[in-house]
């Protein structure tokens, strides 16, 4: 099994705290994994993205110019990777941000309103942990449990951030229940 993910947003969107935070739950449940961030000059407002490969076996590559499955924040961050999604693929995308999806009648697209629901937890920052829970929820490879012990691994010394964001998790997990 190799599965390679694509996250991708703004900077600031947190699409790298999720990859990061998705690379370290798939270690601690014994994968084989890689992360390769990848982001423009400008922090905030600028590109972000990032490949992570889980697999049972090494990895060859971090590189992975067809991903198997596509995590778009926003709009342009669609329209710039959905081309380079592998048949048969998954997008998952924050309906809250994307007015428009390419027709691609090769893959699977689900959308998650993530800023809504992030909205509804008190603050549409944790838009980003709400996706992490529903993508995890749609691949069923990482255990909710790993997900939160590695954001308590990563954040746990801000303890306030560390609960705000599992509890976004869980409520990404628990709202969009993928067949």
């Amino acid at each position: 099994m190799l599965v390679k993910i694509l996250t991708a947003g703004s900077g600031g969107q947190g699409v790298l705290t999720m990859g990061n935070v998705l690379g370290n739950a798939a270690m601690m449940d014994d994968y084989f994994t890689t992360y390769l961030p990848s982001y423009g000059a400008a922090m905030r407002g600028g590109t972000a993205n990032c490949i992570v490969c889980i697999s049972d076996e090494e990895v060859a590559s971090p590189v992975a110019s067809t991903p198997d499955i596509l995590v778009a924040m926003n709009q342009p961050s669609l329209i710039a990777f959905i081309s380079r999604l592998e048949p048969g693929g998954q997008l998952i995308y924050n309906a809250d941000l994307v007015d428009f999806v390419p027709e691609r009648g090769d893959i699977d697209m689900f959308s998650a309103p993530v800023n809504q629901v992030a909205r509804r937890l008190g603050s549409e920052r944790s838009a980003n942990m709400v996706m992490l829970g529903a993508l995890i929820q749609m691949i069923k490879i990482i255990k909710i449990e790993t997900i939160v012990t590695s954001i308590e691994m990563m954040i746990g010394s801000k303890k306030k951030r560390a609960e705000s964001s599992i509890h976004a998790v869980q409520a990404g997990y628990d709202g969009f229940p993928f067949k």
